[in-house]
């Protein structure tokens, strides 16, 4: 049930980074750029969830660096999208 957790929380962390970004960016919902940052966050869910399969025991400090982790996965995956763009 733990794997589960951190697999949410990487992927809700993901999803709050792209939600956070919109609003701060000022600009109208546009979804296609918010489909992206769902799948990036879907990603980072799989990812930890296949690698914490293999940790054994998850704690609350795992479900937090988790969190944390998909915030990232979604940002860096936007910044490096942009370079590639050319925004």
């Amino acid at each position: 049930m733990g794997i589960l957790y951190v697999a949410l929380a990487a992927c809700g962390g993901g999803l709050a980074a792209a939600i956070m970004g919109w609003l701060d960016s000022g600009e109208p919902f546009v979804g296609r750029k918010f489909a992206s940052s769902v799948i990036r966050a879907l990603v980072a869910g799989g990812v930890f969830a296949v690698g914490y399969q293999l940790a054994g025991a998850v704690s609350i400090m795992d479900i937090v660096i988790a969190f944390v982790a998909g915030a990232g996965v979604d940002v860096l995956g936007n910044r490096i999208a942009g370079s590639i763009r050319g925004d």
